[in-house]
């Protein structure tokens, strides 16, 4: 299941727009603050889809009947990319437990790469709302692997993605490897991936954009 919010018009096109734009996403701040607003924008969005209990709260003058959330998620990311968007849910699921997974992609000399999956810290995630945070879906690989190796050990009441920029061979993958159950939330779907299994036009290198270039592995 993929839910585009691109196609409700809403000031997230705008924070994407900036994403893209050359003239706009050197500003490392601002590319940090617009993937984060978008982090903040799908958690207020998914957690219309969440059980809520009604709970009687005191106020000063009575008691408000009140729906709050049934039980908090685990926020989940990909080090180091996922970490603005990581953020901007966090800003909204406060009270939330949260998990980090080293995922990188391993060049070879041929132009070729395999997906490395070294370190993965996460609670107790039975039966928990586990969202998955990384901003770019390319070619999928490693969402497919982190969430396969998750499940190895971990059984989650749910699991949901939630992706600035996707690629429909990406979401194809996903779907393919994991079923079609799985909430996939982004802010944009493009068409293409390059060569390099790179987006298109996507935006660049997330994690550069936001933290600066970093050595080839």
């Amino acid at each position: 299941m993929v839910i585009d919010l691109s196609k409700n018009n809403s000031l997230l096109n705008h924070w994407v727009a900036e994403l893209r734009d050359v003239q706009v996403q050197n500003d490392r701040m601002r590319f940090r603050r617009n993937i984060e607003r978008i982090g903040e924008v799908a958690a207020y969005e998914l957690s219309k889809t969440m059980r809520f209990n009604t709970v009687n709260v005191t106020t000063p003058l009575g008691v408000a009947a009140t729906p709050l959330l049934e039980q908090q998620p685990v926020l989940a990311t990909i080090l180091r990319a996922g970490l603005p968007l990581h953020q901007g849910m966090l800003n909204y699921f406060d009270k939330a437990d949260n998990a980090f997974i080293s995922a990188y992609r391993k060049h070879h000399p041929d132009g070729s790469f395999e997906i490395s999956l070294e370190y993965l810290s996460c609670p107790d995630l039975n039966n928990r709302i586990l969202i998955l945070c990384d901003p770019m879906l390319a070619t999928g690989a490693s969402l497919v692997e982190t969430i396969q190796a998750i499940l190895k050990t971990q059984t989650p009441a749910q699991i949901h993605i939630v992706v600035t920029i996707a690629s429909q061979k990406g979401i194809e993958h996903v779907e393919k490897e994991l079923g079609a159950d799985i909430p996939i939330w982004c802010a944009a779907i493009d068409p293409i991936l390059n060569d390099k299994s790179y987006i298109v036009p996507g935006l660049g290198d997330a994690g550069d954009l936001a933290f600066g270039t970093k050595m080839q592995s």
